[in-house]
C-alpha cells in the first residue's frame, strides 16, 4: 500500500433483509476505507456479511442505509443504467467458479468485455492475448475451457478482469475451486499484479491463510467489522520481468 488516497470509502453502511416478520442485518453499520494500489481482504465465515458487502461495493446490491463512495462518486445514488456503466468502465471481477463461456476459447473469453466498449475485433484479440501472456497462459489461448485445468481457467478469469484496465478488481473466493498448490500460485499472481500494476484488489475469503497475502485484512462478523489488520508483506512470489512490461 503505497498511497493514502482512499479509492473506496464506506460510511455507516447497513443492509437489512426482512424474512417474514424478522429483520436480518446482513450489514450492521460498516465503516472503512480502501486505498489506491492496495490489496485488501474482507475476511469472514459463511453468513458473516462479507459477500453482501462485496456486492454493495460492486454496485450489485443497494444498501438499506449508508454511503459507498468510489473515486469520489456515490454509487449508492446511481441508477441501474449508471451502475452498469460504472461496472463496465471501472471494475473487473474474478469469480470462484471462473464463469468462462464454454462456447468460446480462452482468448475469446478474455476479449469479450472489450466488445462491449466497441473495440475492433483484431484489437481486442491482440489485447486479450497480451493479458493471457501476462498471467502465464498465453499458450492456451486457443483452448476451450474444458481443455484447461482449474488453475489455467482461473488465470484466464484473471486476464479477463484485467483486460479492461479497471480501477478496482473484486475477487469473490477466487481460489475456492482450486487445490492447495494451485491456490498459492494464483494468490501470488494476484498479489504481484497489485504490486506491479498498482491496481486496487478487494478479495472476499473465509481463509485466513489466503487473507495473509493481502496488504490489509478487514474482518467481519455478523455484519460488523471487528478488526482491521495490516499484514507483514509476503515475499514468496516470483515475477517474470517480461510480465512487468504491461502498460
Amino acid at each position: 500500500m503505497k498511497e493514502t488516497i482512499p479509492i473506496i470509502q464506506v460510511k455507516n453502511l447497513y443492509k437489512i433483509y426482512c424474512v417474514g416478520e424478522t429483520k436480518v442485518r446482513a450489514l450492521n453499520g460498516v465503516d472503512f476505507e480502501i486505498y489506491k494500489g492496495e490489496f485488501c481482504a474482507i475476511v469472514g465465515t459463511s453468513g458473516s456479511g462479507k459477500s453482501t458487502l462485496l456486492n454493495m461495493l460492486a454496485g450489485l446490491e443497494k444498501p438499506t442505509k449508508g454511503e459507498i463512495v468510489i473515486s469520489g462518486k456515490h454509487i449508492e445514488k446511481l441508477s441501474e443504467k449508471e451502475l452498469v456503466a460504472f461496472r463496465r468502465e471501472k471494475v473487473g471481477f474474478i469469480f470462484q467458479a471462473y464463469n468462462l463461456l464454454n462456447t468460446m476459447n480462452a482468448v475469446e473469453n478474455v476479449a469479450l468485455p472489450l466488445s462491449f466498449r466497441g473495440m475492433a475485433k483484431r484489437e481486442r484479440i491482440a489485447r486479450a492475448q497480451k493479458y493471457l501472456n501476462l498471467v502465464g497462459v498465453g499458450e492456451q489461448a486457443r483452448h476451450m475451457p474444458n481443455q484447461m485445468s482449474g488453475g489455467q481457467q482461473q488465470r484466464v478469469g484473471i486476464a479477463r478482469a484485467l483486460v479492461v484496465n479497471p480501477q478496482i478488481i473484486f475477487a469473490d473466493e477466487p481460489t475456492g475451486n482450486l487445490d492447495s498448490r494451485t491456490t498459492m500460485e494464483v494468490m501470488r499472481l494476484m498479489q504481484q499484479i497489485v504490486r506491479k500494476r498498482h491496481q486496487t484488489l478487494v478479495m472476499v475469503t473465509h481463509d485466513n491463510n489466503l487473507a495473509s497475502y493481502a496488504d490489509r485484512q478487514i474482518r467481519i462478523i455478523d455484519g460488523k467489522i471487528v478488526d482491521i489488520t495490516i499484514n507483514t508483506p509476503r515475499e514468496d512470489a516470483a515475477w517474470e520481468d517480461k510480465r512487468d512490461e504491461e502498460e
